[in-house]
């Protein structure tokens, strides 16, 4: 088993540490700062092959990568935004189905995430496959102790003056964007801010909505609100919605339950919001506000100039 990351400016993709801890440690890192992302795999990675690229091009990539990892049964890449690019046009190189969403990856089973994670599919193998693993669920624990072997390989055809790529549909990049917090994916979103029970009302969690797209924020939800029907089902976080990894993540009216606060990950600040000065969410928070959440979203809404109709 092996884990293909691909990289830029060095920075390794999300989930990438995780994607490597499932493949045994086993790695080929490939993209802009491929050297640089290889090493910031110590204490994860045992054997990685380094190769460095200017730019990210799934189809050159893809016919490239496939000799190096032929040999292995199994082919994983984090699901990340490049991840899924690359992976479909890896397995159809390879010539070997994808199973895209996965949680656990073992050498003769692959269990995947369907309907918005509403189930658990076993895929049991009957051969050779390409994989995806979903960032967050698994964790990757970093052991300084052990060895990182690292070597640069060659990928031949992936330059720039090598014509297109033998993949008909190579992207063309026009510009980059910063990632919409309203749409965007919430295991992907720095900054949450998140409603609960304590909200009481579905104009209030609306009214939520529209300030934390006024602060640049994505919007997050306990599973009683989504059970409501207030937000989405893609916008819970917990054990059985999202994985969440923000650097900030505003708790309005939640009071902490197990199930909600397992979907956390480790944000870098927790700022918590609750009447209840006692409850699990105020006693992980770096900043805890006693104090009425749904008037404080009216309050702040009306300051921000985005009450509209709550």
């Amino acid at each position: 088993m092996i884990a293909v990351l691909p990289v830029r400016a060095g920075t390794l993709p999300l989930g990438g540490d995780e994607a490597v801890a499932e493949a045994g440690g086993v790695a080929l890192v490939v993209g802009d700062g491929a050297e640089q992302a290889a090493a910031a795999l110590a204490g994860v990675a045992t054997e990685v092959r380094w190769s460095e690229q200017s730019a990210f091009r799934p189809g050159r990539w893809a016919d490239a990568v496939a000799p190096l990892v032929d040999g292995d049964d199994l082919v994983v890449l984090p699901a990340s935004p490049d991840g899924r690019d690359l992976a479909p046009r890896l397995a159809r190189v390879l010539d070997r189905p994808l199973l895209a969403g996965a949680v656990r990856i073992r050498s003769d089973l692959v269990t995947l995430t369907r309907w918005g994670g509403q189930i658990m599919e076993d895929v049991v193998l009957a051969g050779p496959a390409v994989a995806t693993l979903q960032p967050g669920v698994r964790g990757a624990d970093r052991d300084p102790s052990l060895a990182l072997r690292a070597a640069a390989v060659t990928l031949a055809g992936t330059g720039d003056a090598d014509g297109p790529g033998t993949d008909a549909t190579e992207p063309v990049l026009l510009e980059v964007l910063p990632a919409d917090p309203a749409t965007m994916d919430l295991a992907e979103a720095e900054r949450i801010c998140a409603g609960g029970a304590g909200l009481g009302a579905a104009e209030v969690m609306d009214a939520l909505g529209r300030v934390a797209g006024a602060i640049g924020c994505s919007v997050g939800a306990t599973r009683v609100v989504t059970d409501w029907g207030w937000v989405p089902f893609e916008r819970q976080i917990g054990t059985t919605g999202v994985t969440v990894h923000p650097k900030l993540y505003l708790a309005l009216g939640i009071s902490g339950a197990v199930q909600h606060v397992a979907g956390l990950g480790h944000p870098d600040h927790v700022v918590a919001v609750n009447t209840d000065a006692s409850c699990p969410m105020m006693s992980i928070a770096d900043l805890a506000l006693v104090t009425d959440a749904p008037a404080l979203v009216r309050a702040v809404a009306a300051r921000l100039g985005v009450n509209g109709h709550a």
